[in-house]
């Protein structure tokens, strides 16, 4: 049986996806355990945090944190316990353990919550920041980290609406200290989904299709620079710490071409072809098991609600910014993905929610764990680009033969109109001739040339007739590329 403590309400919705494997072939690989949710409790998971006794804080959209004990349990349905730790809060997005206190990032500030008589129920609540307006617009979310090297929470906070900033710093990301001071940090925010960090703890959040971003991307955060949408420029006027108002972007332009004109301008590190990744880009964290989750160690990982999906990205620093490429991982949560959080022995926690955009995950709201069975996948590693195309790795050794057979590899390029309007189509088609391919010694990796790389667009690589040395195709056979700057060498 299980034990909890109630608070509760309902939700409903809908949705769809492409490109992942089928779910036969996932089972195979990683096994997805539902942690079951007490009747009556209404979980719009919006974030994710372990605690130093083991619980896992899970806080919701209606404003609630539950503590979840024995979330790695072999058999939850039994062994698990929901109790409500503290409610009356608004959307939380983001929960950050320490020194006793959980820290909480909802859409008016960042705060922090405690249990000081040991009943297991927060008793005391302090304002750290509210260093940002709120003028009730449903848009208005606020998305928080946890904390980095120096001690801050990044806070990614939604424009009014899609298209503007009615109050300050909303289209920001500020840095909020232990101390309480907030520090505007990056402008050009749209509608974060989540945030998180890197291996090396640079911090990143997904931004969503709309208006200047013409489909969803992963973006880097760095203080100074300005990641795309203007809407909420105007408070420049209240951080002169940035500088000078950089000039708006000219619309209908390019990504990479207003990166040139624009120095502050950051463009989006990998970006998520709209469809055939999702279509709302949502939380980030990286594989921090050293292993214990399979092959693929250190790399990034990024949800898309509306696909109900895991992707993985992997990223390299070509002329001192990050750029990279997403792959497709794991499918079938059982809601929209929301939050996501590795453990250091491997347990993968993803939240779910598909209230306000649908989910092709049927259930409203959902808590589920994801564990490597111990089979390694035959699956792309990683990529990394070269002046003339990429090299590529494998899990596992690749038949040598299969690899340079004319059909082996199949590339096109696009990328995506830069405007003040919603979204964009794929544009600009080019389609590269695959003129060389290499297999590397030990057969895990291979040099792929192409007649012709594209600056500023995705590369799309699809592998469909690589095969293992036991004749196996590739559990994911497809890469996308965002080709930000052509490396020199």
């Amino acid at each position: 049986m299980i034990r909890y403590t109630t608070f509760a309400l309902t939700m409903v919705l809908l949705g769809t996806t492409v490109g992942f494997a089928q779910e036969s072939e996932q089972e195979k690989y990683y096994k997805i355990t539902p942690l079951p949710i007490p009747e009556g409790v209404v979980l719009e998971v919006g974030a994710l945090e372990m605690m130093p006794d083991g619980k896992l804080a899970v806080a919701t959209r209606r404003g609630d944190i539950y503590m979840v004990s024995n979330p790695k349990a072999s058999s939850p349905e039994t062994d698990t316990k929901f109790t409500l730790f503290a409610h009356g809060l608004h959307e939380v997005l983001g929960l950050a353990y320490r020194d006793g206190w959980l820290y909480v990032t909802q859409r008016t500030d960042v705060s922090r919550v405690r249990d000081t008589n040991g009943d297991g129920e927060a008793d005391e609540f302090e304002i750290v920041s509210d260093g940002w307006g709120v003028s009730g617009d449903y848009h208005e979310y606020a998305f928080g980290s946890r904390f980095d090297q120096e001690g801050n929470i990044w806070v990614t906070l939604c424009l009014t609406g899609s298209f503007s900033s009615q109050v300050p710093f909303r289209g920001w990301c500020l840095r909020v200290n232990a101390d309480g001071t907030t520090v505007a940090t990056t402008s050009g925010v749209r509608s974060p989904g989540g945030i998180g960090m890197n291996a090396a703890g640079d911090v990143f959040y997904t931004d969503n299709q709309g208006p200047w971003n013409g489909t969803c991307g992963l973006k880097h955060l760095v203080p100074g620079k300005f990641v795309g949408h203007p809407g909420g420029n105007d408070w420049y006027k209240l951080a002169p710490e940035m500088g000078d108002r950089p000039v708006d972007p000219e619309s209908n332009s390019r990504f990479h071409v207003e990166a040139k004109k624009i120095p502050e301008y950051m463009p989006a590190a990998v970006l998520f072809p709209y469809d055939k990744m999702g279509k709302s880009a949502s939380g980030v964290d990286y594989d921090r098991s050293e292993g214990k989750f399979g092959p693929f160690a250190g790399q990034m990982m990024v949800g898309d609600q509306s696909h109900s999906t895991v992707m993985r990205v992997v990223m390299e620093e070509v002329n001192g910014r990050y750029q990279g490429a997403c792959i497709p991982f794991l499918k079938d949560i059982g809601s929209g993905t929301l939050p996501i959080w590795m453990t250091e022995d491997g347990n993968l926690f993803v939240g779910g929610t598909n209230r306000g955009w649908g989910s092709r995950g049927s259930k409203p709201f959902s808590l589920e764990r994801i564990n490597w069975t111990g089979v390694v996948p035959f699956d792309l590693l990683n990529v990394t680009a070269n002046p003339d195309g990429f090299t590529v790795q494998f899990t596992k050794p690749i038949d040598a033969a299969s690899a340079t057979a004319a059909d082996a590899i199949v590339a096109e390029t696009y990328t995506y109109i830069y405007q003040s309007s919603y979204g964009s189509p794929e544009v600009d088609h080019t389609k590269p001739t695959v003129t060389k391919v290499e297999v590397a010694p030990d057969k895990k990796s291979l040099k792929i040339t192409l007649d012709k790389v594209q600056e500023g667009h995705v590369h799309e690589i699809h592998f469909p007739g690589i095969r293992n040395e036991n004749g196996e195709p590739l559990w994911h056979d497809v890469l996308y590329y965002t080709m930000n700057q052509i490396p020199s060498k």
